[in-house]
């Protein structure tokens, strides 16, 4: 049987939405091999093609556009699923952006989102997401742009918000906020992509069928969040519109994707 490399986030959506196809459990005609890896590595890496199927932010779309395209299932976006700026005291958007603000990379729909409501952007700091938070409460940087887990988390770091994007977003758009999608490589056949696209459904289908089944796979990379940190991340991050990104999802990636 065919195998087909498959590169998405150890984020606890991912493992969640992922592990039926990963552990076999869903029909599919190839086999796939996860690689985990954070999303803005997987946004550098499609630069040069390396996975057949892989997780992109939206914001990556438009550079790697002549390598990818996007299936319909395996989407992260919704309703009020977006970034944040935070501080450690209450400031402006405008006082943020000034710097230096840490940012999980430039390829990120988090950073492009910021890109658009902050166009006078001043010093940026890429670093990992897992390390902004700390990296604003101990100063090194005046603020931080996150993401994933860390907006549940950010208060217990005595940080403040100074805007959710995702609502910024959405008001300005009427549309849902466009965060990621699972491409496939431009090289693959009709065929495979199409099952690809239906296999990973299916895999999101089984999650939600058999939301306990995936507990054991999420917990072994999660890193040290908890229980009741990983349920949060699931349930924002997987929804209907991991199962088909929507007329509204389309809009909105076309939207953002096509934003000077």
């Amino acid at each position: 049987m065919r195998e087909l490399t498959f590169g998405y986030s150890p984020c606890p959506n991912d493992t969640f939405a992922f592990h039926g196809l990963a552990h076999g459990l869903v029909d599919a005609p190839f086999r796939v091999r996860p690689v985990l890896l954070d999303i803005e590595e997987l946004n550098r890496r499609a630069h040069t093609g390396e996975f057949d199927l892989t997780k992109l932010s939206v914001g990556a779309f438009a550079g790697v556009g002549d390598r990818y395209r996007m299936l319909r299932s395996g989407a992260a976006l919704g309703h009020g699923v977006g970034p944040l700026v935070v501080a450690r005291s209450a400031m402006s958007l405008a006082e943020a952006a000034r710097g230096p603000i840490a940012i999980p990379g430039r390829e990120t729909t988090a950073f492009r989102l910021l890109g658009l409501a902050a166009p006078a952007l001043g010093a940026i700091v890429e670093m990992r997401y897992d390390r902004i938070l700390r990296a604003v409460a101990d100063g090194e940087v005046a603020a931080g742009l996150i993401i994933h887990e860390s907006r549940f988390t950010y208060a217990e770091h005595g940080l403040t918000q100074v805007i959710d994007l995702g609502d910024w977003w959405e008001r300005d758009t009427r549309l849902p906020v466009p965060l990621a999608g699972i491409c496939a490589r431009n090289d693959l056949d009709a065929a495979t992509v199409a099952a690809a696209e239906s296999a990973i459904r299916a895999s999101v289908q089984y999650a939600f069928e058999h939301p306990e089944a995936s507990r054991a796979y999420v917990r072994a990379h999660a890193q040290e969040m908890s229980d009741a940190v990983c349920d949060q991340h699931i349930a924002l991050y997987v929804n209907q519109h991991s199962l088909d990104v929507g007329e509204a999802g389309q809009r909105a990636i076309a939207r953002l994707v096509g934003a000077p």
